[in-house]
């Protein structure tokens, strides 16, 4: 009865969109910083590299709150809790945008990423309770359709403040519609409080999650700034997060209030289906941070242009989102989610024949056959590994589904992509460099050519032009090799997904994005 309430004075639309927003500005974050992170870099006098740091600081706080979302939740209520969410989550916000210092950004951004773990389970919790059965699943596809906008918007919006104004703008951009989904969620929600269960917490569960994820995290930050294990500090960190995650597991097992429940791995839908999203989404996150890092660094783009470029792969889902969300009952989930990687490697195929020629058009192009990949693959996977769930348990379920997707896929794979895309440009450098020998006859019939074209070129400069050509082909064969590993593991999962048992989709329960 609330819901049609709520939907004939119009109120249920307006609390939809509220609700919407506070979660699209927390996706916004995750896509909003890529494209600016060479700015903030070179703003705060750091490297390109280290700058990732405000990428993946905020992925994994954010990935270790969302398995606490169910006892903050019954302790605080999901209204208090999500309204409260939304303000801090502007407040850091406006914060990030003051930072003078790597240093006090990243420990902002972890700040924010924490107030913010509970938004996307909240905002799902908010919807199917405020919304009439029958308005349901109209109601989550418009809310998909808000969320599949962000990642959309970011890279552009991203791009466009960060060359018309600076990158601070960014995250101010935050602060009015945070305001504005608090105000509205709260004035229309706040007599509609759940009830309120305070269970004792697991803090030495929490302790060792947070030591082990922050841990780790550091660990393949710094990785390559310290050469990996010939450092005594990445031997440490690799220690301390082995034993933090290994004491985690044996200590979660026997508490009667964990923060993680594993048990959910035993049904195997869950399993392989967290399996897939997980590496799916590492391969795609991946891709949406190397792209405009190799536009910008070494293809001259600007902020702007490389949003551009990487955003149509958002246009597909935009429009097919609600459609999918309508039909999927119709069509085996492990079809549709098989379609849509064998959709993804058609598209990293595609992208991975680029040169150093490639226009805009072709690089847009490539990622808008990706977006048919996308279209079909969050909502599927989502409901092929949590259609079994007993609806008491599936507030669980959907937290540490996401916090496996979110640790793993956003924050690890941050990391992981640009180690592996720089690893891969410094292999290639060394090999076009012994290729360039002077002793080859080509390579000296080369420099014999430019100084009988310009007997003015200085031999320095003519170094310094090829030492360039040579960066910018290794990062290219670097960029077109991390699309085709992508394309295979997407072609290799497939057999995975059907290894789950087929669901039916569940026409009241939550879809996680």
């Amino acid at each position: 009865m609330m819901g049609k309430e709520y939907y004939k004075d119009g109120s249920l639309i307006l609390l939809n969109i509220a609700v919407g927003l506070g979660t699209f500005i927390q996706v916004l974050d995750t896509s909003i910083a890529n494209v600016a992170i060479p700015y903030i870099a070179g703003n705060l006098s750091v490297s390109p590299d280290q700058g990732t740091w405000v990428i993946t600081s905020f992925s994994a706080s954010n990935a270790v709150v969302l398995p606490l979302t169910g006892w903050l939740s019954d302790y605080f209520g999901r209204v208090r809790l999500f309204v409260w969410s939304v303000l801090l989550f502007s407040l850091t916000s406006f914060l990030c945008g003051l930072s003078q210092s790597l240093t006090m950004l990243v420990v902002l951004r972890v700040i924010q990423g924490a107030v913010a773990g509970s938004l996307i389970p909240l905002s799902q919790s908010l919807i199917m309770i405020s919304n009439p059965p029958e308005k349901k699943g109209s109601a989550l596809g418009f809310w998909a359709m808000i969320v599949i906008v962000a990642p959309i918007l970011g890279p552009i919006i991203g791009g466009y403040l960060t060359d018309q104004y600076s990158w601070p703008w960014i995250f101010y951009i935050n602060v009015p519609i945070g305001l504005f989904s608090a105000l509205v969620t709260w004035h229309l929600l706040k007599d509609r409080e759940s009830e309120i269960v305070r269970n004792p917490i697991d803090w030495v569960g929490l302790i060792l999650l947070s030591i082990g994820v922050g841990s780790l995290q550091i660990m393949l930050d710094k990785g390559k700034d310290l050469d990996w294990f010939e450092s005594n500090l990445i031997i440490a960190l690799t220690v301390i997060s082995a034993i933090s995650f290994t004491y985690f597991a044996i200590w979660t097992y026997f508490q009667k209030y964990p923060i993680v429940d594993f048990s959910f791995f035993k049904n195997r839908n869950f399993a392989f289906g967290t399996i897939a999203i997980t590496f799916g989404y590492l391969i795609y996150f991946g891709s949406t941070v190397t792209v405009p890092l190799w536009l910008q660094t070494q293809q001259d783009y600007t902020a702007y242009w490389a949003g551009l470029a990487v955003a149509p792969i958002g246009l597909i889902p935009f429009f097919l989102s609600t459609t999918v969300g309508k039909y999927m009952s119709k069509i085996d989930l492990r079809i549709l989610a098989s379609s849509s990687f064998f959709l993804f490697s058609l598209g990293f195929f595609y992208q991975a024949s680029f040169t150093t020629q490639v226009d805009l058009r072709t690089i847009m192009f490539a990622r808008f056959l990706q977006g048919f990949g996308v279209a079909i693959f969050f909502l599927p996977l989502v409901q092929l590994s949590l259609g079994e769930i007993p609806k008491a348990r599936y507030a669980s379920a959907t937290g540490l589904f996401n916090f496996v997707r979110i640790l793993v896929g956003s924050g690890f794979g941050t990391s992981l992509s640009i180690q592996l895309w720089s690893r891969l440009a410094t292999f290639h450098h060394e090999r076009i460099a012994e290729s360039l020998s002077p002793y080859k006859n080509k390579v000296m019939q080369f420099y014999e050519n430019l100084g009988n074209y310009n007997p003015d070129f200085i031999p320095s400069v003519v170094t310094r032009v090829v030492e360039e050509q040579v960066e910018q082909q290794a990062y290219m064969l670097s960029t077109n090799d991390v699309s085709w590993l992508g394309a295979w593991m997407f072609i290799f999962m497939i057999p995975l997904i059907f290894l789950c048992k087929r669901v039916k989709p569940p026409t009241e329960t939550s879809v996680a994005h």
